[in-house]
């Protein structure tokens, strides 16, 4: 078996030093009182984007999930297994989140995959492809609506929409509807620009990403 990277060994002598040490109170109280995050992120697996880095959390703030394009599938219980929805189900019904956010994000690698579906079929791999068909109507919309406009718009669009399918495939869960409809819990999109940092909100009222 080979070895542990070096350099995380180094990084994590150095966590433990500069950030645990330091801490040891707080995270004592994490393993004894378990978590209790209000605030649930849905973002991509990509390694540039670390919500806990965007948002400045420590340890115990927020419930993550990452997967290829933040993408929420529709619910269903047909299938073997559901880690996007297991996931969904444990923020909501067990932590009881108050919060939950798609976060999207420039230059997403899985979005090129499902404008340029050549991208995927290089891989030569079975998943991505079919994976990224949740967002098969939003790019066909797209496509449409921005017709003729360059790649990089069209790229950019299709993040915009994968966020909102997100959202509106989280609303066909029963008890997130349901936790919606009696004001427990709030859904929010967002989108967070790699190269100038810029986080835009999602105002439904006004159908678009606005900037913080």
């Amino acid at each position: 078996m080979s070895s542990f990277p070096e350099a995380l060994t180094d990084r994590y002598r150095r966590f433990k030093h500069r950030h645990f040490v330091p801490n040891a109170d707080h995270y004592e109280e994490l393993a004894t009182y378990g978590q209790s995050p209000d605030t649930m992120v849905i973002s991509c697996s990509d390694s540039r984007v670390d919500p806990e880095t965007i948002f400045s959390a420590m340890p115990g703030e927020l419930f993550i999930l990452r997967n290829i394009a933040n993408l929420v599938p529709p619910f269903e219980t047909g299938g073997n297994y559901h880690g996007v929805s297991a996931a969904i189900e444990f923020g909501v019904l067990n932590l009881r989140v108050k919060h939950l956010i798609v976060l999207g994000h420039s230059g997403c690698g899985g979005v090129k995959a499902s404008l340029d579906q050549s991208a995927a079929i290089q891989t030569e791999a079975q998943f991505i492809s079919r994976w990224m068909s949740l967002l098969d109507e939003a790019r066909l919309a797209v496509l449409a609506e921005h017709k003729g406009e360059s790649s990089a718009a069209q790229h950019t669009a299709l993040e915009m929409e994968c966020v909102k399918t997100s959202i509106k495939n989280l609303r066909t869960f029963p008890f997130v509807k349901n936790d919606e409809d009696r004001g427990h819990l709030a859904l929010h999109g967002a989108h967070f620009n790699i190269k100038t940092g810029t986080l835009s909100v999602y105002n439904a009222a006004r159908g678009a990403f606005l900037p913080l």
